[in-house]
């Protein structure tokens, strides 16, 4: 089977009453449901794992389950941040789960993917972040699945460029960090988090030679001329792929969508991204940061 487990991370699915009114007719979703989805469900089950589909409510969980696909999460489904838009629960892990990566590359293996994306919680209350566990998923998929590439779309580790490096030793074929959003914005968007920090994270990763790739979400109140400069970053690091898409309200306690932006202005933003040096960008509503995550690596082998 020729396929990726490739949703994304991040921005929930259905917008509580943001007072824009209606979502526009853009941004339907479809629901999940055929022979695929119920046996990727299974498995996942079976095997005790967590998707980042279910956890944040992923609007493209309908299209990429029916086609037997999903990112899949590590490290539990608690995170240890309280971000303003995340739909994933916050706080206190109860566990550790060592035995976890094993279960991954078995699932992986099962699925026979050709490309699979591995994202997980903050866990800051670990002495590196979580940063042992990743490296022993990504060993574990190259053990089991060994013709499988791996995209890894990991958190900040709080810094600790130590705990970074045991992943990028493992050398997965794409390093994806989201940055989120604009700086402005971070002390609601990200409150736990740093803006140079992820960049700094972003750029050792290509230093070291890796495709380095992040995500941003779009209708937080940002400004164009700071969605601009958030590119120019991107450039100067030498980040290669950025994913925009849609920011959507989880609940009512989460963040208020500012405005929808339409899909004229996200591919205004592709255009824009790539003339000033971005190898690829992914940008549109309902785009997150491991949509077409498959074509994303071919289109890096083929260059």
């Amino acid at each position: 089977m020729a396929v990726s487990l490739n949703v994304v991370p991040h921005e929930p699915a259905a917008s509580a009453n943001s007072g824009l009114g209606r979502k526009p007719s853009w941004l339907k979703m479809k629901l999940p449901t055929g022979e695929n989805y119920s046996r990727l469900l299974n498995l996942v089950n079976d095997q005790r794992l967590h998707t980042v589909c279910q956890e944040a409510r992923c609007p493209n969980m309908g299209e990429c389950w029916s086609a037997g696909t999903a990112t899949l999460m590590i490290l539990g489904d608690v995170c240890t941040r309280s971000c303003g838009f995340c739909h994933i629960a916050t706080g206190k892990p109860p566990t550790l789960d060592t035995e976890e990566p094993a279960r991954v590359g078995y699932a992986v293996k099962q699925m026979s993917l050709n490309h699979v994306v591995i994202t997980s919680v903050n866990r800051d209350e670990l002495a590196d972040g979580g940063a042992a566990i990743w490296a022993e998923t990504i060993r574990q998929i190259r053990l089991q699945s060994p013709g499988t590439s791996v995209e890894v779309l990991i958190p900040d580790f709080c810094g600790d460029w130590d705990a970074l490096q045991l992943v990028l030793d493992q050398k997965p074929d794409i390093l994806n960090h989201n940055i989120e959003s604009v700086p402005s914005l971070y002390k609601i968007v990200r409150p736990q988090a740093k803006y140079p920090r992820s960049l700094k994270l972003l750029q050792i990763a290509r230093e070291k030679g890796l495709v380095s790739k992040t995500g941003m979400m779009l209708g937080l109140g940002e400004e164009e001329a700071e969605i601009d400069s958030v590119i120019d970053d991107l450039v100067s690091i030498g980040c290669e792929i950025l994913t925009l898409g849609q920011y959507l309200q989880p609940t009512p306690k989460h963040l208020p969508v500012k405005r929808w932006v339409h899909p004229d202005e996200f591919a205004m933003w592709k255009e824009r991204g790539e003339s000033r040096g971005l190898r690829h960008v992914e940008s549109g509503p309902l785009v997150r940061s491991s949509y077409h995550a498959e074509q994303q690596v071919r289109s890096h082998q083929s260059v």
